[in-house]
């Protein structure tokens, strides 16, 4: 269990909660394990399978208390929500900051500088870590290049400045990506980014990888209450997670990118583990699936010092604090929306 910015984690996909007096009774194998005070809690977001009883639900509604039920893999089933928690209030004023380019333009341009950074993050780690393998003067260069964007995309006016920031610093980015790939270059090569389908098997990884970190993104954020559908820097569109997609652009490197790198490079994937399909498009098969899906659930565990909150969580959890940090934004409890940035 973790508790972060006043709200509860259960992380264990046995744990039962109960209601004992003013306090959440954590049970396991028929035990009471630990005993926390409902005061000052915010929300309880449950990753366990064993639920929780009436009496703690009823308990969480009525003191305003969000109750949040996840999978152990992430996937949002249900929230439990008190008569006036705040969370009718907090979509309003999410989609007011929506129907104003302006204000949608003020938070997105923390999310795509943060993006940038982190970019610039990935590739200064492969220069430290690789230098004999890499163009030291391009990747130099690139980093010049991606600093001064994420300058320029935090002062960003408008929308549209922002989209055209965004893009050439992702081209820059992607123009080396190639040079990361050090192991296997026969099977795992990278001549730019496609996606529908994807054509190759990097791209194929960096699909599947962003895929299942936006569905978390957007668990994240119905957890916290908010909208995921919609979003500041993707528009409305029927049937798309807009928000999600907003807060994906600054974990798309750390939690993504990186990912793939280490799943190719340390050889944990191999060409057996695709397939191609009549159309051209190349996905991974049942068994490359699971290697994939076994490693990014080991990945989110291991922990971080989160560089806003300064505290340790799992990795997998950066996705619930970045959405909680935007609510709070967005509630006005912040001045201003601090993106993610890894190290």
């Amino acid at each position: 269990m973790k508790k972060l910015l006043n709200t509860l984690y259960i992380l264990s996909d046995d744990i039962y909660l109960s209601l004992e007096n003013a306090n959440i009774a954590a049970w396991k194998d028929g035990k009471i394990v630990q005993k926390i005070p409902m005061i000052n809690l915010e929300n309880i977001i449950s990753f366990s399978r064993s639920g929780a009883s009436p009496q703690l639900m009823g308990a969480c509604a009525e003191k305003h208390i969000g109750l949040c039920f996840l999978t152990p893999e992430g996937h949002f089933l249900a929230r439990i929500n008190g008569k006036s928690n705040g969370n009718v209030f907090l979509r309003k004023e999410q989609y007011r900051i929506s129907d104003d380019e302006n204000k949608s333009a003020r938070v997105a341009a923390c999310m795509i500088a943060g993006k940038i950074y982190n970019e610039r993050v990935v590739l200064r780690r492969t220069f430290r870590d690789h230098p004999l393998s890499i163009d030291k003067k391009a990747f130099d260069t690139a980093s010049d290049i991606l600093r001064q964007a994420a300058v320029d995309a935090l002062g960003a006016d408008s929308l549209e400045t922002l989209r055209g920031i965004e893009g050439n610093a992702a081209q820059v980015y992607f123009s080396l990506f190639e040079q990361m790939i050090l192991a296997d270059k026969k099977h795992f090569f990278f001549n730019g980014r496609n996606k529908r389908p994807p054509l190759d098997r990097t791209n194929a990884l960096l699909s599947f990888a962003y895929t299942i970190l936006a569905h978390d993104c957007a668990n994240a954020l119905e957890a916290v209450g908010l909208d995921s559908y919609v979003g500041f820097l993707h528009r409305d569109r029927p049937g798309r997670i807009s928000l999600a997609l907003d807060l994906m652009e600054e974990l798309r490197s750390p939690a993504a990118d990186r990912f793939v790198l280490t799943l190719i490079n340390n050889r944990i994937v191999n060409a057996k583990d695709f397939k191609t399909m009549e159309n051209g498009a190349v996905l991974l098969n049942d068994d490359g699936r699971k290697k994939f899906l076994a490693q990014w659930q080991e990945k989110k565990k291991e922990q971080i010092q989160h560089p806003f909150l300064k505290e340790k969580i799992a990795r997998g959890l950066i996705p619930y604090a970045q959405a909680m940090l935007l609510a709070k934004f967005i509630r006005n409890d912040l001045d201003q929306y601090p993106a993610f940035l890894g190290q």
